[in-house]
């Protein structure tokens, strides 16, 4: 047990604590992968220890979408606890707002994901008891949610380009790497790979009716950003804040070889905004059409496609999020 888990467990008891004990606690449900592996268990083990000192939780384990409906018709009134990654918050936004009862809950995130990088933009710890803590003690903020024509949802991230080849490409190495617990290096191998052989693609895109690439050049990649990383802390889109009704857009066109180099070596620092052939934009709608090109969305792969639009929908949702949240170069 982390030494988080075993001071807030102190104060439950009454024992002195630096971390007081916070008000009472509404009944929770929480819905968990049947997937998840043995480190994982030891995590939520740990993080239902303290939400059990302060509130009775409920755990539902889900392994498809039936289940998942099942256990979200269980809720009540209750806040549900996503007990997962980007794709588990994912599944449980996307069927809430399914049923159109995506305004009627609050939702909370326990990171037990390999990148879990919705709950780094929003500022939650990635300890599971101190997650599990800022449950308890945390603030309802809404959330902005990103939707396309077809009804499907992006809380997190979507992109198309060598971004998705390497989703694409990291998603086998993902699977090779995780039973000896390097699963999060997946994304950054699939990179790598991506980076040497991109699948460069002719789009137009529209922000807000503005034309950012014509058809008149190759695109590298273009990332649509609620939040700001992906791959487990790439900050793609560094300024996305799901709470400030803008999405951020930002396209490459780094095709060369030298550029591609250097495209990658100022996404590893953040500067990669600065760079001239790199457009960055914010708005409210986003269009892409042109040759084939693969999407990923909150780690979702589709395509390919040869048209997409998005647009926001401002405090679309619900989350518990830290008082005071974790800083992003942090997590």
């Amino acid at each position: 047990m982390s030494w988080a888990a075993t001071r807030y467990q102190a104060a439950a008891r009454g024992q002195s604590a630096a971390q007081p004990i916070v008000a009472p606690v509404d009944p929770l449900l929480m819905i968990t992968n049947a997937d998840a592996g043995s480190s994982e268990q030891e995590s939520l083990d740990v993080a239902l220890d303290v939400l059990r000192a302060h509130t009775s939780v409920e755990v539902c384990t889900t392994s498809h979408p039936g289940e998942l409906d099942g256990a979200l018709q269980r809720a009540g009134s209750r806040p549900i606890v996503v007990a997962g990654g980007d794709g588990s918050i994912h599944a449980v936004v996307a069927a809430l707002h399914r049923r159109h009862d995506l305004a009627e809950f609050v939702l909370a995130l326990l990171p037990l994901g390999t990148g879990n990088d919705f709950a780094r933009t929003v500022g939650i710890p990635l300890d599971p008891a101190e997650a599990a803590m800022a449950i308890v003690s945390g603030v309802e903020r809404p959330m902005d949610l990103i939707v396309d024509e077809l009804g499907e949802i992006v809380v997190n991230n979507v992109h198309a380009g060598a971004s998705t080849a390497a989703s694409r490409r990291g998603a086998t190495w993902k699977a090779r790497l995780s039973p000896v617990g390097l699963g999060i290096l997946g994304y950054p191998v699939g990179a790598a790979i991506s980076a040497v052989r991109p699948p460069f693609v002719r789009l137009h895109i529209e922000v807000d009716g503005e034309v950012v690439a014509d058809m008149d050049r190759h695109v590298m990649m273009v990332a649509i950003g609620n939040g700001a990383t992906v791959g487990g802390g790439t900050a793609v889109t560094p300024d996305a804040d799901p709470q400030d009704g803008m999405i951020d857009v930002m396209v490459s066109f780094a095709t060369g070889p030298l550029s591609r180099i250097g495209f990658v070596a100022n996404l590893v620092r953040g500067s990669h905004a600065l760079r001239e052939d790199v457009a960055c934009r914010r708005g409210t709608r986003v269009t892409i059409t042109g040759e084939d090109f693969w999407i990923t969305a909150d780690g979702e792969i589709s395509g390919p496609e040869t048209r997409r639009t998005w647009h926001l929908e401002p405090g679309a949702w619900t989350m518990l999020v830290p008082q005071d949240p974790v800083p992003r170069d942090k997590c």
